[in-house]
This record gives structure tokens, sequence and C-alpha cells, in this order.
């Protein structure tokens, strides 16, 4: 047995000495029960972090300085600095740090603000407005809705206080937040009648009539509760049966209709319609809201079918205020809806050309034209990047190089165009085209007559390029020459006829696609048709299967 030696205190607890003179005496670690450490240290062994002879001696271990009195003092001193500055930022760091027990610190201030009666406050301290933000914290928190729906039933059960105190503000007030608050209908419903009755009764019914009369007669039909036709509805409210209501409100809602007809005949869709549907929502079975919901149904169609012809002769603005009139008289007209998104899609057409001739003032103005008609039109990324690709191309093609330089340029890539016309490269490949040779001499010089020339001999080419695309069924590729040939031939009936065509084809995939069971490729098939034309024949229908298909996956 060897005797124990007294600890060297340079020494490694762990393997022995440290340094060179450690030798082959250290002691070894034995196997133990667990996983192989060397899979825990990603393949090192444990003995590859001992010292071994022939690396030099390892530097010693220092002790510890001797402690000395006023550094515990400033460690003290820095302590109690943090723990000030943790107390002052105490409600941040818990909002960071643990945003499970602000939610909780919320639901309990709504609890409490709710037991103290402050149901809803501007300040955002009431029981609404703090059980609202714990569940926007956490929206699977069920306790904070069900808070809600105790501020609901607590906000009607004051209601019905401040009803027999005669507040009937106050109680009009807070049946309004039980509702907003989803407390069930037929409950807010009753109390409102209540509410109603009692106000009727104390005013008294013939007082609210010869108010109500009044109105009629001072040509202040609706729009506040002093009109005439809110104070028939009282009446009748609290007297159903009561005749000279009766025949107030009909002779009011007739009066409506015909303020609606002389909107109508002014070309005032949007205030004929609101006068219709009030009419409507009052009293679905007048006698002449038929004949009145016709007539507007009439005008919407016409304004649609006006808008239509103005979008195929190319009058933007005149489609789009056509558009806008049939969507003020039926808001619910898809059929206008989807020519309104034409006339953006065209407006961002018309920027790809203006982008195409590095006209790029023009071509920002049409494409904020199409946004402010619809930020969702399909056209608009494409146009937005046919833009920035623009702006790239001028700038690689140097419009500050000294203008002999420039002209020597100009004359290479015409000279290159014809050398890829000549070789028929007239569209591919890409970068070494005919068509990418005068695109390139287009940014030096837009209005240089050669490249003009050059470009307008492409054309027929563009044309071919998208007919054999299309036949081969190619229809990425047919988007491809369909743009170029729009670049080239500028907006023409025969440009609209192809993208209509196109646009059908990429349907009739989708189609196929759909029916395969294929809901990615069918929806992309969908936006490809919708960006090339809106109102393509058969759109709005496949749109529609693709939708049910979609939710009954």
């Amino acid at each position: 047995m060897s005797s124990k030696t007294p600890r060297d205190p340079n020494s490694d607890p762990w393997h022995g000495p440290l340094g060179d003179d450690a030798g082959p005496a250290r002691g070894r670690i034995e196997p133990t029960l667990g996983p192989d450490p060397s899979e825990a240290m990603g393949g090192w062994e444990v003995d590859d972090f001992r010292a071994r002879p022939g690396k030099g001696p390892r530097a010693p271990v220092e002790p510890p300085p001797p402690s000395r009195p006023w550094s515990w003092v400033m460690a003290m001193l820095a302590l109690g600095a943090l723990g000030a500055g943790l107390y002052v930022m105490r409600q941040p760091l818990s909002d960071m740090l643990w945003p499970e027990t602000r939610a909780q610190q919320l639901q309990a201030d709504a609890a409490r603000a709710l037991a103290e009666g402050r149901l809803t406050s501007a300040d955002g301290r009431g029981a609404r407005e703090l059980y609202a933000a714990a569940l926007a914290r956490d929206p699977d928190r069920a306790q904070a809705r069900e808070g809600l729906a105790k501020v609901g039933e607590a906000a009607l059960a004051r209601a019905d206080k401040a009803m027999a105190a005669r507040q009937y503000k106050q109680a009009h007030s807070l049946i309004a937040l039980a509702r907003d608050l989803s407390v069930p209908r037929a409950k807010v419903d009753a109390i409102e009648q209540r509410l109603r009755a009692r106000e009727a009764a104390e005013a008294g019914v013939d007082t609210l009539l010869a108010q109500a009369a009044a109105a009629r007669l001072a040509g202040q039909l609706d729009g506040n509760e002093h009109a005439a036709l809110p104070l028939y509805q009282r009446v009748l409210a609290v007297q159903p049966a009561r005749v000279e209501a009766l025949e107030g409100r009909e002779d009011t809602l007739a009066d409506l209709l015909q303020l609606a007809r002389t909107s109508l005949s002014r070309g005032e869709l949007a205030e004929a319609s609101s006068r219709i549907r009030r009419v409507q929502a009052a009293d679905p079975g007048h006698v002449d809201l038929p004949d009145a919901l016709a007539q507007l149904a009439r005008a919407g169609e016409q304004h649609r079918n006006r808008a239509d012809e103005a979008l195929k002769r190319g009058r933007l603005d005149e489609a789009l205020h056509s558009y806008l009139a049939a969507l003020a008289a039926m808001p619910d007209d898809a059929a206008a809806e989807s020519g309104l998104m034409h006339v953006a899609n065209t407006y961002a057409q018309r920027s790809e050309r203006y982008a195409a001739d590095f006209r790029f003032d023009e071509a920002e103005a049409a494409l904020r034209d199409a946004r402010a008609i619809s930020l969702q039109a399909p056209g608009i990324a494409q146009a937005q990047q046919r833009l920035v690709q623009a702006r790239q191309t001028q700038q690689r093609y140097g419009q500050r190089e000294p203008s002999a330089q420039r002209a020597r340029r100009i004359d290479q890539l015409l000279a290159d165009a014809s050398q890829a016309e000549a070789r028929g490269d007239l569209l591919t490949p890409p970068g070494e085209s005919a068509y990418d040779k005068l695109r390139a001499a287009q940014a030096l010089a837009p209005q240089d007559p050669r490249v003009r020339g050059a470009m307008a001999r492409l054309l027929p080419a563009a044309r071919q390029c998208f007919e054999d695309e299309l036949r081969g069924n190619r229809l990425r590729r047919a988007r491809e020459c369909l743009d170029a040939r729009a670049a080239l031939e500028g907006e023409s009936a025969a440009l609209r006829d192809a993208r209509r065509r196109l646009a059908q084809r990429w349907i009739a995939i989708g189609d196929e696609r759909l029916g395969a069971g294929e809901i990615g490729a069918a929806q992309a098939a969908l936006t490809a048709a919708r960006e090339l034309d809106p109102q393509v024949a058969g759109l709005i229908e496949f749109a529609d299967r693709l939708r049910a298909a979609s939710a009954a996956n």
C-alpha cells in the first residue's frame, strides 16, 4: 500500500498535481452507470482535458487575494443600487419576464373594479377595459371571458336600477354596454322595451304623437331621436295597435321613399340607397317598398353596364366612378366588385407599361391609382416588381456616363440585338435575347427612333411566342411572352383578348387540379387567372368551388 501524501495546494483536485511533473500517478476515473460522458461532450474523452507531457507547464492557479472590509461595503452598496433600480422598474420587468403574472394582475384588478361598481372607464381602469386587457394578453384565459360576461350582467342590473330611479339616459348607456358585451339579446331587448315604455308613459303618448307629427311636417323624417320615424316607433313600442302611430309611421315611410326616388333621379345613389334601406328596416312589408327596391336595382345595373363599357374603351376614371355608384346602390353586387378590381388591375398594367418605357413618374402615379382603388388587386405586386426592375435596369446601364460613351453603348446593344434576332433569339435566353438587348438600349435612350423601330419589329415575334406557348399549355412561359407583348404593343383590344384567353386556360387547369384534390395548385391557378382578368367568364364560379373544397378540407 502506498502512503498518503498531503495534497498540494496547487494541484488539480480531480486529476492530481498540475504541471509537467504530474506523471502517470494520476487517479483513474472508474466507469459508472448512465450516459457515456464522451457522448455528452461531443465525442471528447475525459483524458483529452488532462495535462499531457510535452504540452508545456500549465499556469499556476493564484490564490484569491485577501479579503478587505471595504470591498464588502462596496458590494452591498452595488446590491442596494440594483435593488432600487429593480424596484423602480418592477412593473415593466414583470411584464417582460412574467407575462402570465401581469395577466393575472389585470384580472384581479378587473374583479376589484367590478366589485366596486366601476364597470367601464375612459381611463382604462374600468372592469370592462381591464378584463379586455387580460384577454388580449392571453386569449385562452377563460376567467377573463367570464369576467366580461359578469360585467355585462352587472350593467343590465344597473340599467334596471337606473330606470327605477328615472335616470333614463344612464339606463340607455348601461343597456348599450350590456349589448356590446354580448349579454343574451332577449334579456337586453326586454329591459330596453320596458325602458322605452317608461319613457313613453312619462312623456305621454299623446305628447309623443304630437311631437312626431310636428317633426314630419317640418321635414325631419329620420336621423335623430327627435325625428318623426323614431318618435312613432317609440309610441308603437308601448302601444303597438295605436292607429295614429301606425298611420303616421306609414306616411313617414312613404315620404322617405319619395325622397329616395328624387335622389335616384339626380343620380345620388348612395343617399337613395340609405333611405330605402331605412324603410326596409322599419317596415319590410311596406306597400311601396318593392317598387323602390326595383328602381334602385335598375339604377345600379345601369351604372354597372356604363362602367363595363367605359372599361372596354380604356376610360378608367369613368369606369371607376360608375362602378362606385353601382356599389352605392347595391353594396352586394359581385359583378360591380369584380369590375372595380379590374379597374385597379388595369391601372397596375398601365404602371407596368410606363415602367417599361422608363417613365417612372407616370408609373408611380398609375400604381398609386391602383392602390387607392383596392390594395388587394392582384396586379399591384407585379407592377411594383416591374417598376423596381426597370429602375435597376436603368441604373445598371449608366445614365450618368458621358454622352459619347452612351452613344457607343447604344450602338453596341442595337448590334447585339440584330445578331440575336438573326439567330432567332427574340425573347430567349434571358439577358442575351434581342428583347433584353433592346430593353437595355431603351433604358439609355427611351426616345431614340432606332430603338423604338427595333422594338416594333419584335412585336410579331412576341405575339407568335404567346400563341405557341399557349398552344403547348406552357402557361407561365405564355405569361412572359404576353408581358413582353404588352411592353411592345401597349394596351389594345387584341392584348385584352389575349389576357382573357390565358386566364380561361388557367381556370381550366385549376378546375382539373381541383378535381384531383390538389387544393394548393388550384389556388395558384385562381390567383394567376385573377391577375390576368378579374372579369373573365367562369372565374367567380371556380372561386366558389375552390372555397367550398377548401372549407371541406
